[in-house]
Order: structure tokens, then sequence, then C-alpha cells
């Protein structure tokens, strides 16, 4: 079994969604003058490698409390769509690996995007899931979609659609990913675990894919 991180260092100066502040660190002590380390970490919910639930786009919708931790592992796909320049992710792209997404409880769109991590172009003209592909994905039985993007609406929306369709119909969304050239060869199980904070909208998450090297897909 392998073990593949698919998250983001987070780290001061790293990128976060505009108008979101980036991490803190505070040292609250030291060795040399207290005999242990400690230090105050301050971030938003949406720092990196991040999940998003329902109550984070929906007035009624759940908030982290209300899932189990089976909840945020499963069986995962990772589609490849490297090469894409801007424009959106259409049914078309993605009805050839039907039978795959039926088979998943997670599907990871890997548009090579974090190729980008750090610089002014990742922020703009990434991928996007377009509505209509967002409805379709709705009809499998998945719990998450991921993305190795910024976020599965385009930079300049204001109400977010693709977001609130697939928290409607309870599908969590993963954002920040990093997808190595590995997972499109091989079957895995992805794990996203968060926090446990009380009452989150969004958590962190140390996301990795566990493979069976015996297992190709």
């Amino acid at each position: 079994m392998r073990f593949i991180d698919l998250s983001h260092t987070i780290q001061p100066g790293m990128p976060c969604y505009p108008g979101t502040p980036g991490p803190l660190f505070k040292p609250l002590a030291s060795i040399e003058e207290h005999g242990f380390a400690d230090q105050l970490v301050t971030m938003s919910s949406h720092t990196g490698t991040h999940v998003d639930l329902p109550s984070h786009m929906l007035l009624a919708g759940s908030s982290l409390d209300a899932y189990s931790i089976e909840r945020f592992a499963g069986k995962g796909c990772a589609i490849d769509l490297r090469g894409r320049t801007g424009g959106e992710i259409t049914v078309e792209d993605l009805y050839p690996f039907k039978d795959l997404i039926k088979e998943s409880e997670f599907l990871l769109l890997c548009s090579g995007w974090s190729q980008y991590w750090g610089s002014p172009d990742y922020y703009e003209g990434y991928p996007t899931l377009s509505l209509e592909t967002a409805f379709w994905l709705s009809e499998f039985h998945l719990k998450g979609v991921g993305v190795d993007m910024i976020s599965v609406d385009a930079s300049d929306s204001d109400d977010f659609p693709v977001h609130n369709l697939l928290l409607q119909n309870g599908i969590f969304i993963i954002e920040n990913l990093v997808c190595p050239a590995l997972l499109f060869h091989y079957s895995f199980i992805f794990c996203g675990f968060p926090l446990k904070i009380i009452g989150a909208e969004a958590s962190p998450v140390r996301a990795v894919a566990l493979i069976d090297n015996e297992n190709k897909a």
C-alpha cells in the first residue's frame, strides 16, 4: 500500500481565495526559553486543500458536526483533464468515464492547474464545471468532487451556482488538491479528513490517496 499526499503545505504567503486572509503563525513558547515549543496558528477554514460543506452556501445546510468520519473517505477515481486552458468541463468531457464514476465515491478532476500554485496565474483562467455537468454528477452516488484548482466556480462568479448545486445534493467539494499522474493508472481510496470543528462550514484537510500497487485502474 502506498500513501500519496494530495495536499498543499499550509505556510505564510501561500495562495488563498481572493479576499481571504492568509494564515498567520505566532510563536507562543520556545524550547530555549520555556522548555517546549508552541505556536498560535490563525487561518480561514478555507485555507489550502480544504473541504466545503453544505452550510458553506446553504442557510439550512448541514455543518461538519452532522457527518461521521466515514463520510470523508471512499473509493476514488481521477480524471485526466490536463492540457485544458479555461473553458467549462462539459458532460461530454466526462461521459466516457461514466462507468468509472458510477463505481466511485470521490471524483477528482485533475486539470494540472496546481502547477501554477504560488503564481498569479493560479487565480484566473482555470477550467470550471458547467452547471449541466454539476447536475449530471449529482445523479451519481458521490460523496465528494475534488479539483486541483481554487474553486469549482469561475473566479468572477457572484452566485456560485456549481457550489450550490453540488452542496444541495449532499456532494462535498474539495478544492486546491494536488493530483499526480500516478492517480490515473491505479485504483485508490481517497481520504480527506477535516479537523473536528463544531459548526464548521469548511475545514482544511490532509487529502491522501491510498494506492494498492497490485491493483491497476
